[in-house]
C-alpha cells in the first residue's frame, strides 16, 4: 500500500499492511519547534532554522526529508494565516527562548520584554493591545484576557461576536483548490483539511486571539458558567459558528473535492484529567444538536471523514460523539480517568478511528526511561491496531523540553512493532 491507500484502509476500519503514522499534520499531532531541530540534527539531516507551522503553540513544520525518513502517511492541508489572525508571508527570523534558530510569517509583530516574556499582537496591529503571551523560557503562547467584563442585564452575543467567524473569501478558496491539488497530484499522502471553525467554544479561540477588540463573555471562567447562567447566549454564538461553518464547508467541497479523504473541524477540549467539563446533559443541549448538524452536511455532500480533537477525560461523551457523527477522535488520552484502553478499543473501536493514544506525552515520553517508551508504545499498538482504526501519533503534540533520545525511542519501538529497521 502506499501511505494514502494506507490511512484510507485505516479509517474504514480496515487492517492495512501497516499502521499508519501522523507526525505534523494537524496542530495537534505535531512537535514543539525546538525539539523537532534537535531531532533534525540527532538524525544527521540538514541543520536549518525551523520554520513555524502553528505560531500559538510554536509547532515545527516537518519537512519531506524527515516525512520520509521517518515514513509519515499523512499530511496536512492548512490555511493562510495563523490563530493570531496574521497572515503567511516572507519568512523572517525567530529564536525561541532556549535559542533555537525558527522562522515566522514576517507579518508577526512580538514585543520581548526585559524579562524575558514575549507578547504577540493580533492581526500583527501594534495599535491594540496584545492577545497572546509567551513566559520566559516558555515553548508556546496563552491567551491574555483583554475585555472589560460584561453586563449581564444587556447580553448581546450577536453583537460581541460579529467578529469571530467569517465565510472562506474567493483567494483563500482559489489557494484551497491550488495546494490541494498540488498535494494531491505530487504526493501519495493521504490529506487531512485543517478547515476548522467547529470548535465550539474552544478555549483557545473564545478569549478572540485573532481579535482586535474582543466583547463579551470572553474570559474562559464566565464562559464555563454561561453554560448554566446564560444559556440562550451559549446557543446564540453557536448558532452563529454553525451558520458560518456550513457556508465554509460547502466552499471548502466545491474548492478541494474529494482530494481530502479527512476533514479536521474541531479542537474543543471537553475533559479535564479527572472529568468532563460539564454534564451530559449540557453538552446534549448546547453542542451535540448543532455538531450533528456539521456532521450530517459532511456525511451527506463528501466521502470525507470527520477528525475531533478532544483531551481529557471524555469517556462519559462517546456515545454522543457517535451518534453526532464523529469518525475520528484524537488524542486519546489514555492517562485521563476512564479512558482505558482496552474498554475504549472493544467499546468504540468498530464506530470510532483512534488517532493517537501511542504514548504519554505529559509522563512516559518526557521522563520514562527508552526501555519503558518502547514497552508503552508497543503495547497500545497490540490493541489499537486490530482490526484497523487506528493512526499512530503521541497523545497531543511533543512538547518542547522532550529529550530527543527518547523521541527516537518511541519511533523505534513503532518500527519494531511494524517490522522495519530501527532509526540510526
Amino acid at each position: 500500500m502506499n501511505s494514502r491507500e494506507r490511512v484510507f484502509a485505516a479509517i474504514h476500519h480496515q487492517e492495512p499492511d501497516r499502521v499508519p503514522l501522523d507526525f505534523g499534520a494537524t496542530g495537534q499531532t505535531g512537535i514543539s519547534a525546538s525539539v523537532l531541530y534537535q531531532l533534525r540534527k540527532a538524525l544527521h539531516l540538514p541543520e536549518h532554522p525551523i520554520e513555524i507551522s502553528e505560531m500559538f503553540q510554536l509547532l515545527g513544520k516537518v519537512e519531506p526529508d524527515l516525512m520520509e525518513l521517518l515514513g509519515v502517511d499523512v499530511i496536512g492541508l492548512n490555511g493562510r494565516s495563523n490563530m493570531f489572525g496574521v497572515p503567511n508571508g516572507p519568512l523572517k527570523p525567530f529564536s525561541m527562548p532556549d535559542g533555537t534558530p525558527a522562522l515566522i510569517s514576517g507579518k508577526n509583530e512580538l514585543d520581548i520584554l526585559e524579562d524575558g516574556t514575549t507578547l504577540i499582537y493580533p492581526q500583527g496591529d501594534r495599535s491594540v493591545p496584545p492577545s497572546g503571551h509567551m513566559p520566559p523560557n516558555g515553548y508556546f503562547f496563552d491567551n491574555i484576557d483583554r475585555t472589560d467584563g460584561f453586563d449581564e442585564d444587556s447580553l448581546a452575543p450577536a453583537e460581541d461576536f460579529r467578529d469571530s467567524f467569517s465565510v472562506i473569501s474567493e483567494d483563500d478558496a482559489l489557494y484551497f483548490e491550488k495546494e490541494s491539488k498540488r498535494l494531491f497530484e505530487e504526493t501519495e499522502y493521504a490529506i487531512i483539511g485543517n478547515l476548522g471553525g467547529a470548535g465550539l467554544g474552544d478555549a483557545a479561540w473564545i478569549p478572540g486571539p485573532n481579535e482586535k477588540h474582543p466583547k463579551g463573555i470572553r474570559r474562559m471562567e464566565d464562559w464555563l458558567m454561561a453554560h448554566l447562567l446564560y444559556p440562550d447566549y451559549i446557543k446564540e454564538v453557536f448558532s452563529m459558528q454553525t451558520e458560518c461553518v456550513l457556508k465554509n464547508l460547502e466552499i471548502y467541497r466545491q474548492a478541494v473535492g474529494d482530494r481530502i479523504q479527512i476533514v479536521w473541524l474541531s479542537g474543543t477540549d471537553f475533559g479535564t484529567q479527572n472529568a468532563e467539563f460539564f454534564s451530559r446533559d449540557v453538552f446534549r443541549e448546547l453542542y451535540k444538536p448543532f455538531y450533528q448538524k456539521i456532521n450530517d452536511w459532511v456525511h451527506s455532500h463528501t466521502e470525507w471523514k470527520t477528525f475531533y480533537h478532544s483531551c481529557g477525560s471524555i469517556v462519559n461523551f462517546l456515545d454522543d460523539f457517535v451518534e453526532m457523527g464523529v469518525d475520528i477522535l484524537n488524542p486519546v488520552q489514555l492517562s485521563a480517568k476512564g479512558m482505558d484502553l482496552d474498554y475504549l478499543k472493544t467499546t468504540y473501536g468498530n464506530k470510532l478511528t483512534f488517532w493517537g493514544g501511542g504514548i504519554d506525552t505529559q509522563t512516559t515520553l518526557p521522563f520514562g526511561t527508552p526501555e519503558e517508551i518502547r514497552q508503552q508504545v508497543l503495547h497500545r499498538l497490540s490493541v489499537l491496531s486490530q482490526g484497523g482504526g487506528y493512526v499512530f501519533n503521541t497523545i497531543h503534540n511533543v512538547v518542547g523540553g522532550t529529550p530527543v533520545e527518547h523521541l527516537i525511542a518511541m519511533f523505534n519501538a513503532y518500527r519494531e512493532f511494524c517490522g522495519k529497521e530501527p532509526l540510526r
